[in-house]
């Protein structure tokens, strides 16, 4: 089993979502988080005062899949960020081992259990 993690752009999330249920993926964990990469953030314009945004807002993807799934969740999801050409800041996909998971109303463990 896998934990597949991915940090996106707020706007893509929607895609993406819809691109994971067209392939049957069941279900996903988002959370809003900030952060920077490349971009090393941005300036902006505000009453007349520039400053600066360090860290720009992002959307938080957690997956827990099978082993088989990875290829196909990977490949959805780079396709549905890359829709407007494929941009800086467009994110990541970490993959990660999952040990084990359990799902607390039937007590069922393993890939049984996502």
């Amino acid at each position: 089993m896998k934990l597949v993690t991915a940090i996106l752009r707020p706007e893509n999330l929607d895609k993406v979502r819809e691109a994971l249920c067209d392939v049957d993926i069941p279900g996903m964990t988002v959370t809003e988080v900030k952060g920077f990469g490349k971009q090393k953030g941005h300036t902006e314009l505000y009453r007349g005062a520039e400053y600066v945004v360090e860290f720009l807002p992002k959307v938080k993807l957690e997956i827990a899949i099978t082993d088989e799934q990875v290829e196909e969740v990977i490949e959805t999801i780079s396709t549905a960020c890359k829709i407007n050409g494929g941009k800086i800041g467009d994110g990541k996909i970490f993959v990660t081992n999952l040990e084990q998971v359990v799902r607390i109303r039937t007590n069922e463990s393993g890939p049984e259990a996502l």
